[in-house]
C-alpha cells in the first residue's frame, strides 16, 4: 500500500521509543497463597521469596497479619519474616499486610528481630461496607478511622506506611462502586499520611476505560502521592488494564508469580495478574521492569512442582517469544 514502510526497512527500537521504567511489587507469597487450601511450609515460603528476589523483585509482600483461623495459610507470618536475610543484605523491601491496628503492631514488632524485620506496612481500606464487614469487620467509616491510626503508627514506628483501596473497581456484594467514593477515600488516605496508594481490582471486574478514568481522577485528587495498581485476572483483562494504568501515569504494579491468588472473602475472584505476563507486556513494549523473564518463568516451573500443579500464567506456559524465535 502506498506510503507503507518497506518490510526490510529498519524498525524503531521499542526501548528507544519508551525509555521508561516500572516497579513490580511481587505479592505471590501473600496474596498468591492466602486462598490455597493446602498449607505450605515456612521453608517453602521462604524459598519462594528467595526465588522472587533472585529474578529481580525489589519489593515483595512476604506475609499478612491476619487471624489464623480465618486465613490459615498466613499463620506463620512471623516465622517467615524471621527467616528472611538481614534487611541490609536482602536487596528488596519486605512488606507485611495489615488489616487493623493489631496487624501494624505485629509488623512493628518484627523490627526487633535479628534480621531487622519488615520495611513496609501495607494497610487496607475497603471501598464498600458489605465487603469491608466480611473482609475485616469494618464499614467504610470504620476503615477510614482505623487506617488513619494504622498509617500514623506505622510511620512513627519506622515502617513505610502505604495503603490499598480494595474493591475500588467493583464489589462482589454491592456491584458498581462510585468513582467519586474511591476518589474521596484516596484523598482521606493521602491526608492521613499514606506514602503510596494502591487501587485494587480485587475481584477482576475492571475494563481499561474504567482504569483510565479512575486513575486519572485519583491522580488529580492526591497530587504527588504515588499510585500503585493491584489487578486480578478473573475475566482475562488484567494485562490490558495494566497497560491502561501505565498510560494513565501509574508506574508501580502488583503481581503474583504464576498468576496465583484470590481473596477468601470474595466469591469467584481468581488469581492476580501474573508477574511473567507483566514482565512480558512491559519489556516487549520498551518499558524496563528490572526483572528477568527467563528466570521468572523458571521460578514458575519450580513453584509448580511445590504446588503439585501447573500455575495459571499463560506466559509461564507459552514462554518468551523472543527466546523461542532465537531457538528456532
Amino acid at each position: 500500500m502506498a506510503g507503507d514502510p518497506h518490510p526490510d526497512a529498519p524498525q524503531p527500537d521499542a526501548a528507544a521509543v519508551r525509555a521508561e521504567a516500572v516497579t513490580i511489587v511481587e505479592v505471590g507469597p501473600r496474596d498468591g497463597l492466602q486462598n490455597e487450601r493446602e498449607i505450605l511450609s515456612t521453608a517453602d515460603k521462604v524459598a519462594l521469596i528467595a526465588r522472587l528476589a533472585g529474578f529481580g523483585a525489589t519489593r515483595i509482600e512476604v506475609a499478612s497479619f491476619v487471624n489464623p483461623r480465618r486465613v490459615p495459610q498466613m499463620a506463620d507470618a512471623e516465622e517467615v519474616i524471621a527467616a528472611l536475610p538481614p534487611r541490609a543484605a536482602r536487596g528488596y523491601s519486605a512488606i507485611g499486610l495489615c488489616l487493623n491496628l493489631r496487624g501494624v503492631e505485629r509488623a512493628l514488632a518484627t523490627l526487633a528481630l535479628p534480621n531487622g524485620g519488615l520495611d513496609e506496612a501495607g494497610c487496607v481500606l475497603v471501598a464498600t461496607d458489605s465487603f469491608g464487614i466480611r473482609n475485616q469487620g469494618q464499614t467504610i467509616a470504620d476503615g477510614i478511622a482505623a487506617n488513619r491510626e494504622m498509617l500514623k503508627a506505622a510511620k512513627a514506628g519506622g515502617l513505610l506506611p502505604q495503603v490499598t483501596i480494595s474493591a475500588a473497581f467493583g464489589c462482589p456484594f454491592e456491584g458498581e462502586v462510585p468513582p467519586g467514593r474511591v476518589v474521596a477515600l484516596a484523598e482521606a488516605m493521602a491526608e492521613a499520611g499514606a506514602a503510596e496508594i494502591a487501587l485494587a481490582d480485587t475481584i477482576g471486574v475492571a475494563v481499561p476505560a474504567q482504569v483510565t478514568d479512575l486513575v486519572g481522577r485519583v491522580r488529580e485528587a492526591v497530587g504527588a502521592v504515588p499510585l500503585r495498581i493491584h489487578l486480578h485476572d478473573t475475566r482475562g483483562l488484567a494485562p490490558a488494564n495494566a497497560w491502561a494504568a501505565f498510560e494513565a501515569g501509574v508506574r508501580v504494579f502488583d503481581s503474583a508469580l504464576g498468576g496465583l491468588g484470590g481473596c477468601p472473602f470474595a466469591p469467584r475472584a481468581t488469581g492476580n495478574v501474573a508477574t511473567e505476563e507483566l514482565v512480558y507486556l512491559f519489556e516487549r513494549s520498551g518499558v524496563a521492569t528490572g526483572l528477568s523473564l527467563e528466570e521468572a518463568i523458571a521460578a514458575n516451573h519450580w513453584f509448580a512442582g511445590i504446588m503439585g500443579r501447573p500455575l495459571p500464567s499463560r506466559v509461564g506456559r507459552a514462554g518468551d517469544f523472543v527466546a523461542q524465535k532465537e531457538a528456532a
